[in-house]
């Protein structure tokens, strides 16, 4: 059997709502973070020497890395679903943002985490800069889904499910007006309204009313 183990309020949050959206079986085991640092439990680190989530177990193996464990779970589990094949015309699409996730969009909103966190002047040269990257990350979304229903295309992918916890969840340490760009927002909440987003959360997070706009 299938075990997830998920921090509460992390990106952990995915491999759940990937789960539901496939229909795959699994085990949840549910971690909370340290009241005072807000940093994974001990529990966590026993599993893997970083000590963060997501984690899954899966027939003796132990696996760590959001993507990694999407990847995992589509080909091993999932028969190829809600991934796009080489010869789609939007395997391109599909690719890139699936990696965007991670390459772009939440290594902007925690760098820009950090630096809120020191204090520096919104003036500040490193602030600036900051700011102005996930400007331009937004707006690269927010055209991708004036063009597409979903970040691959038509089609509902692993892409999207990638992307919502850094514009939703991940706004929780990091708030981000999302107020000029409509298109993100109309896309959050098409993916908030998907049964298998609302169960994931549910199962994981029952306190947390998701951000989706």
């Amino acid at each position: 059997m299938l075990t997830i183990h998920h921090l509460g309020r992390s990106q952990s949050e995915r491999i759940l709502w990937l789960c539901e959206e496939l229909g795959l079986p699994y085990t949840l085991v549910r971690h909370q973070r340290d009241a005072a640092t807000m940093l994974s439990p001990p529990a966590l680190k026993a599993l893997h020497p970083l000590g963060a989530a997501p984690v899954i177990e899966d027939d003796g193996l132990a696996l760590a890395e959001s993507a990694a464990i999407v990847d995992y779970l589509i080909a091993r589990h999932g028969q190829g679903r809600l991934r796009l094949a080489p010869e789609h015309p939007d395997f391109a699409h599909y690719l890139y943002w699936f990696h965007f996730a991670n390459g772009n969009l939440q290594p902007v909103m925690g760098r820009l985490m950090m630096v809120s966190r020191a204090g520096l002047p919104a003036d500040h040269p490193v602030q600036q800069a900051v700011q102005g990257r996930l400007e331009r990350v937004l707006a690269l979304v927010e055209k991708r889904l004036g063009e597409a229903e979903h970040l691959a295309g038509a089609e509902f992918t692993a892409a999207d499910i990638m992307s919502v916890f850094s514009l939703s969840t991940m706004r929780l340490f990091q708030p981000v007006d999302l107020a000029p760009y409509p298109n993100i927002r109309a896309w959050l909440q098409r993916m908030g309204a998907r049964p298998a987003y609302q169960r994931a959360m549910a199962k994981g997070d029952p306190d947390l009313v998701p951000m989706l706009g």
